[in-house]
C-alpha cells in the first residue's frame, strides 16, 4: 500500500515537472539523470590507486598508477549517457607493464560480455565505437604489482 502510493506520488510530481517541457528538454532532463546514475558506477578519485584526471567529460582523460600487490577492480572512465556531447567514438592509448600478477584492461558494454582491450605487459591503442549503452573502461587486477599509464581521446 505504501509503495504503491509512492509510486503514484511520483508520477505525480513528475507530470507536474514535466509539464510544458518540450521534447528536447524532456529529453535532455532524462540524458542528465541518466547520466549522473552512470558516473556513480565510477570509482572514486580517493579509492583509486593512481591519479585520474578527466578530459572534456567522464569518458576521457587520463590516468597513471603504480600498483604493489593491489587486487581488485576500479571502473576508470566511462557513463551511461544516451546522447554523448563528443560522440560515440573515443580514442584508447595504454602503456601496461606488469611485473607481478596479473592484471588487464577491460572495456564493459552494457549486457555484452566484458572485451578485453590488454592483459600483458606492453602497448595498445585503438580508436573504439561505443554502442548506446552504459560503457566503462575498467582496470581488473589479481596480486598486481606494476604500473599503467591511460589516456583515452
Amino acid at each position: 500500500m505504501k509503495k504503491s502510493l509512492l509510486i503514484l506520488v511520483i508520477a505525480c510530481c513528475l507530470v507536474f515537472a514535466l509539464t510544458g517541457c518540450t521534447k528536447d528538454e524532456i529529453l535532455g532532463t532524462y540524458n542528465d539523470a541518466i547520466q549522473a546514475a552512470g558516473d556513480a558506477q565510477l570509482t572514486s578519485n580517493r579509492s583509486l590507486e593512481g591519479k585520474r584526471k578527466y578530459g572534456v567529460d567522464h569518458y576521457t582523460g587520463t590516468y597513471d598508477a603504480d600498483y604493489e600487490d593491489f587486487s581488485g577492480t576500479e571502473y576508470l572512465f566511462g557513463g551511461t549517457s544516451i546522447d554523448r556531447e563528443a560522440g560515440n567514438e573515443i580514442e584508447i592509448t595504454c602503456n601496461l607493464n606488469i611485473t607481478d600478477g596479473s592484471a588487464k584492461l577491460v572495456l564493459q558494454s552494457g549486457a555484452d560480455d566484458p572485451q578485453i582491450l590488454i592483459e600483458s605487459t606492453g602497448d595498445y591503442s585503438e580508436t573504439i565505437e561505443l554502442p548506446p549503452a552504459g560503457n566503462y573502461i575498467v582496470v581488473e587486477c589479481d596480486d598486481f604489482t606494476g604500473s599503467i599509464e591511460l589516456e583515452i581521446k
